[in-house]
């Protein structure tokens, strides 16, 4: 991709143990002596992938890459069935960052990452502010039970074909009901008929969301391979279920515990998945954020995003705030 640092291998990697039988993958990319720098993804349940790590200048940056609970790389992976998602939650996440930053000796660092990453980072962010240098998020979401009703219903209205086949995946859940849950439920049962059933509908009604952006060019969750989709599906609906545990409103609520933490929040006017009004709501109550609205872009991002997103980057590495 255009504009990004040429492909890199870590020079450490390991599993962390975090308890309860999970082993968290992570690595490390880019200087040693470097300025320390978190990479947060999306899904939840998507997995860091290698082009994460060129995002960062590799002769200034120490880039951190790990895999959430459950999925990539992190074992007892979510597409097992028998895996127990219960010790998988949004506090869960944080602690494990934290018991990453101590193994790697690291005292602050940079916060990288966009969609369900930005929301992770932030919580972890407003939890432990003095461990943060400055943050950098594109396609802004908290997460709010506002925010999944919209992605899972109210967005319904630009895709009614869509969205009635996503409703018809959850058979005798009326149109006003608990779709998220009942997909969930799906994704529990025993059955693997069932289940690959469930997560197909359910990546068809994500990458339905995507159309616009992704002009049937790819399919961002359906092209993904079976058992990633399998756990992203099941993380995704289990995540979300659950308003992924965070009281409605908090990390809007607790902004302010950001301030002197610099921020850079890069959106697209035209994302459908996550409105604009998530990222201008944040950017109102955090006093040292930035926000970029990108014209021409969704969710998915685009050159124009990158762009924002590296020269943020390179700011911060060169001590600009």
């Amino acid at each position: 991709m255009a504009g990004l640092f040429p492909p890199i291998e870590p020079y450490d990697q390991g599993m962390l143990d975090v308890g309860d039988g999970n082993l968290v993958y992570w690595e490390t990319c880019g200087n040693p002596e470097g300025k320390p720098a978190l990479v947060v993804h999306g899904g939840p349940g998507s997995g860091c992938g290698p082009d994460a790590r060129r995002y960062f200048d590799p002769s200034r940056y120490r880039v951190v890459l790990f895999d959430q609970r459950n999925c990539g790389r992190s074992t007892p992976h979510a597409s097992d069935p028998t895996t127990d998602l219960r010790h998988n939650t949004t506090g869960h996440l944080i602690a494990d960052m934290e018991r990453l930053r101590r193994l790697l000796g690291i005292d602050r660092w940079l916060l990288y990452g966009g969609s369900w990453g930005s929301t992770l980072l932030l919580a972890y962010a407003e939890r432990h502010p003095r461990r943060v240098t400055e943050i950098v998020v594109s396609s802004v979401t908290t997460t709010r039970r506002s925010e999944i009703e919209w992605l899972y219903r109210g967005v319904g209205r630009f895709f009614p074909e869509q969205w009635q086949r996503f409703l018809a995946g959850v058979p005798g859940t009326p149109p006003d009901g608990d779709i998220v849950g009942a997909y969930a439920r799906l994704l529990e049962h025993p059955d693997d008929a069932v289940r690959n059933k469930a997560t197909a509908d359910w990546c068809a009604w994500e990458d339905a969301v995507l159309s616009g952006e992704t002009k049937g060019a790819f399919r961002p969750y359906g092209d993904r391979p079976p058992v990633a989709r399998q756990a992203l599906a099941r993380i995704c609906a289990h995540y979300f279920s659950h308003g992924a545990w965070l009281e409605e409103g908090a990390l809007l609520r607790d902004a302010g515990r950001l301030t002197g933490v610099p921020g850079v929040l890069v959106h697209g006017r035209l994302d459908m998945a996550g409105p604009l009004d998530t990222a201008w709501e944040l950017s109102r109550v955090w006093p040292d954020a930035e926000l970029v609205v990108v014209e021409d872009a969704g969710h998915l991002g685009g050159t124009t995003t990158r762009e924002h997103v590296l020269g943020a980057l390179e700011r911060f590495a060169a001590g600009r705030g």
